[in-house]
């Protein structure tokens, strides 16, 4: 038998979710109009909230989010949230397509690994949780980079040169800025040997319910096991994962999230 739902809470939750951003303010009148609730409804719940911290009133009596909400929210790994829920799937995953999968995070420019599962049957994949690893020559880093907004994409091409790895390193602005584009295009990543000679990984987006890539997924495998078609199939497997992941994390906001296109 299911767990009955709380109306009171879920009221809660949508009316802090009728906010369009976190420095709007909004009056009572058109929360209610936003979420459906009645107005001496929305009042009552927005007291609570207010008394909680979750959001503040200004002297027109019009609220916006308040620093109760950032406090919850600003010590929240997303890597580790991911591995926490998704654990079972992504081992799973790992199994089924007899590699390493991965959940990458990007920080100051660089993927962050938050998580690994699998071993590969015919190569040693040399990555390690809490290392990092060059952003534009893996599939995690190139996947997360194409989700950056615009002005941080900009300087992330200028912020310094790109070395090369191994022979298929991309090293150039405009071959980096062309390969994103690419990614954006069909969505998801692939790193065709360009960190290491005889390793080849595919990467997919985790986004939130506004669509932004707030992670990242890949599978790596041996470069002559992860040929092409191959890389299409896993490709569409991460998809599918990185998706129900979003779901997982993200359960309140349903079929209406992942509605942003990409920066360009």
């Amino acid at each position: 038998m299911a767990t009955p739902k709380n109306q009171s809470v879920q009221k809660a939750f949508a009316l802090l979710r009728a906010f369009y951003g976190p420095e709007e303010w909004v009056s009572n009148a058109e929360l209610s109009r936003r979420t459906g609730l009645s107005e001496p409804c929305a009042h009552r719940l927005m007291k609570t909230l207010e008394e909680l911290g979750a959001v503040v009133r200004d002297r027109r009596g019009c609220y916006r989010p308040g620093m109760g909400l950032a406090n919850l929210s600003k010590d929240i790994a997303i890597g580790d949230l991911i591995r926490a829920t998704s654990e079972d799937m992504l081992a799973a995953l790992a199994i089924r397509l007899k590699g390493v999968v991965h959940v990458g995070v990007l920080e100051s420019g660089m993927v962050n690994y938050a998580a690994k599962f699998g071993e590969p049957v015919d190569i040693k994949i040399p990555s390690r949780v809490g290392a990092q690893q060059e952003a534009y020559c893996s599939a995690l880093g190139k996947m997360l980079l194409a989700g950056l907004p615009a002005g941080q994409w900009e300087d992330f091409l200028h912020d310094g040169d790109f070395v090369a790895l191994t022979p298929q390193t991309i090293t150039t602005v405009t071959g980096l800025r062309s390969e994103i584009t690419e990614i954006r295009r069909r969505g998801y990543a692939v790193d065709n040997r360009e960190a290491y000679q005889t390793i080849c990984c595919v990467g997919a987006p985790v986004r939130d319910p506004e669509g932004s890539t707030i992670a990242a997924i890949s599978f790596a495998d041996s470069a002559q096991n992860l040929c092409l078609s191959w890389q299409e199939e896993v490709a569409g497997h991460l998809m599918s994962a990185a998706e129900a992941i979003s779901r997982k994390i993200f359960p309140v906001h349903g079929q209406g999230a992942h509605k942003k296109c990409w920066a360009h």
